[in-house]
């Protein structure tokens, strides 16, 4: 990934960065693979405050473009209309959930365990 133009707008705490991205022999790119290398970009920045404004791959051609910002906090990112939030809480939901369904995977497994070991005791 390359930064095409990186400017800070210190009046809302944000750096906006537009990238191009090429991406030969690969399918385009999902919008977190995107959210995770512009992270790379900014080495110090949350993922938590980082939003994919344009994403825009090129017909044709393995090119992608568009503009992220990062914001320095929460309360910064007041300014993106709700439907940015809500696109963005639903891809951080996306990439939670595997990792929410094997955390209630392990806990039923505990509880069946510990269900079986009270079940033997009571035998005795």
């Amino acid at each position: 990934m390359e930064i095409v133009e990186r400017m800070e707008n210190k009046l809302l705490n944000r750096v906006e960065i537009r990238f191009s991205w090429r991406h030969s022999g690969k399918a385009t790119p999902s919008r977190r693979e995107v959210m995770d290398l512009v992270k790379t970009l900014e080495p110090k920045s949350n993922p938590e405050y980082i939003i994919i404004k344009d994403c825009n791959t090129r017909f044709g051609q393995p090119l992608t473009t568009g503009l992220a910002y990062i914001y320095g906090d929460q309360e910064s990112m007041t300014v993106e209309p709700k439907y940015i939030h809500q696109r963005h809480e639903a891809l951080r939901a996306a990439n939670s959930a595997p990792v929410a369904e094997e955390a209630a995977a392990e806990a039923t497994d505990d509880t069946s365990a510990e269900g079986e070991s009270a079940e033997q005791g009571g035998d005795e």
